[in-house]
């Protein structure tokens, strides 16, 4: 039969850190033994191992997984132990497993040699490792899988509780669009995602060595390794191409976890999202001004002006301009903790998805239509010239971004706005809807006015230019 080959040289570790997972051990491993290449070929025995690290058990993980890993074609390891009281959770467990994957890649792999990571009760795609090893051949230092739901688990929460779960993934594809064409990064193209998850998470032996390893901390670990990998100038990669399935069960060994996330939000459906979750206007004000000032770090000051809506110490400034004791992540994030326009604020709620949907999805069209495919943020005409309200007329230096239309004055603007209306209407027309004061707080300075296709029988609507968003 013929063997798979990898994409890259030198060996690879699997870590898999397991707590009482003697009910879910065995499919992990069984995920992991039927690896192939990308053209479906299975993977040849001794190009990676995996590492079992089951800690603190009291059922039969080991002896389950010891059972397991014979018929497996890869080099299975076994390690039960004791962690100390203080180090009995999901973070250090992982930080354990990873880090003896690091030490025996120094024995046998110092230079090509990578760790990946996932947990017991997840279940990596087919593809789950030669993807990954894809990724790395394009010189990135991390990647970070996609992860969906185990699909035997999926109906079990309820309608509500999925029903929540699309509306919050609908949500973050855009977001990460927006982010990916207004602060492009060259080894994290679109399409992308934001999330960093321990359930697919892979980083060379080199770059996990020189940041010290796992951040030590009880939850959200995986987040703090990319974060800290980013801000020492490491290359990471959100792919869509690495894909792992999960459990969704609301008795998680972390506490503190996913597990104990989903079971709150399960129990009160309209609680609050994940706290970086923002309204669409605010994301797109942080992610226009993060892409300006990426390109003032990396070509000078005289490139991109300084954002107006962001207040901040000429010490701060000088971070972005030259006078640099930092990396770019540690003086955006130094300037996000000083300036109030990039200060976040009370996260989201699933009621609210549908309208930001919809503010998101036009935003994106708009960002697809502009040169290149990347909103130009550079200041309007009008600003030049000293008036106070945006020209009408065309400019190749003015993008707007047009949220979906209203339907009457003050209503809510729908999930889906409807695109295609052919009767034109005989109704009078009526002034546009104005942003709620809550939507203005939100999402900075908006200019309403009538939509120019009014005449079409089209409702108002409001456009917001990337200069008022940046005012």
């Amino acid at each position: 039969m013929k063997q798979g080959k990898l994409p890259q040289s030198g060996l690879s570790v699997v870590a898999v850190p397991a707590h009482n997972e003697a009910s879910c051990i065995a499919e992990c491993l069984a995920a992991l033994a039927l690896q192939r290449d990308e053209t479906g070929a299975p993977i040849a025995g001794g190009c990676f191992e995996i590492l079992i690290d089951a800690n603190n058990c009291s059922d039969e993980t080991a002896s389950i997984a010891r059972q397991a890993s014979l018929s497996v074609p890869h080099a299975v390891r076994v390690v039960e132990e004791d962690m100390p009281s203080g180090q009995r959770n999901a973070g250090w467990a992982r930080k354990r497993a990873m880090d003896l994957a690091a030490i025996r890649l120094a024995e046998v792999a110092p230079i090509h040699g990578s760790i990946l990571t996932t947990d017991a009760d997840s279940r990596v795609a087919p593809t789950w490792l030669a993807a990954t090893l894809r990724e790395f051949d394009k010189g990135v230092d991390c990647v970070a899988g996609y992860i969906d739901a185990i699909p035997g688990e999926y109906l079990a929460p309820g309608k509500e509780f999925l029903t929540r779960g699309r509306l919050e993934d609908t949500y973050l594809r855009y977001v990460a669009e927006i982010y990916a064409r207004c602060d492009p990064k060259p080894h994290d193209p679109w399409p992308n995602h934001r999330v960093s998850s321990g359930a697919s998470l892979a980083v060379t032996l080199a770059a996990y060595s020189a940041v010290g390893g796992l951040p030590p901390r009880p939850v959200g670990e995986d987040s703090a390794l990319t974060d800290t990998l980013r801000r020492a100038g490491f290359k990471v990669r959100h792919s869509m191409d690495v894909c792992v399935t999960t459990s969704c069960r609301f008795d998680g060994r972390a506490k503190g976890g996913a597990a104990d996330t989903m079971r709150h939000r399960h129990a009160v459906p309209d609680a609050p999202c994940d706290e970086d979750l923002e309204p669409a206007l605010q994301a797109t004000r942080r992610a226009l001004c993060k892409g300006m000032l990426r390109e003032r770090w990396m070509k000078g000051p005289t490139v991109r002006p300084w954002p107006a809506a962001l207040e901040a110490s000429t010490e701060i400034a000088n971070l972005f301009d030259g006078k640099r004791a930092s990396s770019f992540e540690d003086a955006w994030e130094t300037l996000c903790d000083h300036s109030p326009a990039l200060k976040i604020r009370e996260p989201l709620r699933p009621s609210a998805l549908p309208r930001q949907i919809a503010i998101a999805k036009m935003i994106v069209h708009n960002l697809r239509a502009a040169p290149g495919g990347r909103h130009d943020c550079r200041p309007g005409p009008h600003l030049a010239r000293g008036r106070s309200r945006p020209s009408r007329r065309k400019s190749p230096d003015r993008s707007v971004l047009r949220p979906c239309r209203g339907r009457e004055p003050g209503q809510q603007f729908p999930a889906a706005a409807r695109t295609r209306r052919r009767i034109p209407s005989r109704e009078p027309r009526h002034r546009p809807a104005q942003p709620s004061a809550e939507g203005t707080q939100a999402q900075g300075h908006l200019r309403a006015r009538p939509s120019p296709r009014q005449h079409k029988g089209e409702d108002a609507g409001f456009q917001v230019t990337a200069t008022a968003l940046l005012k």
